[in-house]
């Protein structure tokens, strides 16, 4: 079996009754959400989002959460990255399974939560990097407050999210309820996560998480 073959051990997601399980089972996931190992760097915690913000810095205000319709691709022209958006469901031990390292170009989204552009924050996921490549968010710590991601579902819309955040957590001091929880009430929100900090040898994982928080801001054809 090659090494992008591999099965990987991080990513995983614990069924949950409640929200409160739900929130631990997200933070087991997100301290081990991907198996890379390029080393990678970057600050291992704080608010990325703060670097270079000007104080009084205005954001659009939000647009009414569309219904429901399931995601097909993800845009941020900033980065340069579009990509096809995969549903990601349970294996047989209960966890959720992440795109492939054979599919290190593909976003997955938890579609047992919220789907983006709906009432509530929708969790997208994707690889850093793998054994011989970056992937598809190797440059998401660099995204900014007011910049533009865009999500094509297949209701013909695009939900266009605006970034209001973007922090680091070393995965020592995981804040799952700020991580993945709704920021505010009624808002159609949405989250990209992937691996941050430093590559830990002795693990097998990186330090911590980039967490990028977006709204709703707007819509398009």
């Amino acid at each position: 079996m090659s090494d992008e073959e591999r099965p990987s051990g991080s990513g995983r997601l614990l069924m949950a009754l409640t929200w409160a399980a739900l929130l631990f089972a997200l933070w087991q996931w997100g301290v081990q959400l991907t198996d890379v190992r390029q080393g990678v760097s970057a600050p291992a915690t704080g608010d990325m989002g703060a670097v270079g913000r000007p104080p009084e810095a205005e954001l659009p205000p939000a647009a009414r959460p569309l219904g429901n319709a399931l995601p097909q691709r993800i845009d941020i022209p900033v980065l340069g990255v579009q990509a096809p958006v995969a549903p990601r469901g349970l294996d047989r031990q209960g966890a959720i399974e992440p795109p492939p390292f054979n599919q290190a170009g593909t976003v997955g989204w938890y579609a047992a939560g919220t789907r983006p552009g709906a009432a509530g924050a929708a969790l997208m996921v994707g690889h850093l990097d793998t054994e011989t490549r970056p992937a598809v968010f190797y440059k998401l710590g660099s995204l900014r407050p007011g910049q533009t991601v865009r999500v094509t579902r297949d209701d013909g819309r695009i939900a266009e999210f605006t970034v209001e955040g973007v922090q680091v957590q070393n995965r020592d001091h995981f804040d799952a309820r700020q991580a993945y929880g709704p920021r505010r009430p009624g808002r159609a929100e949405l989250r990209l996560i992937t691996c941050g900090g430093t590559f830990d040898r002795d693990t097998g994982n990186y330090t911590a998480n980039v967490i990028v928080s977006a709204y709703l801001t707007g819509t398009g054809h």
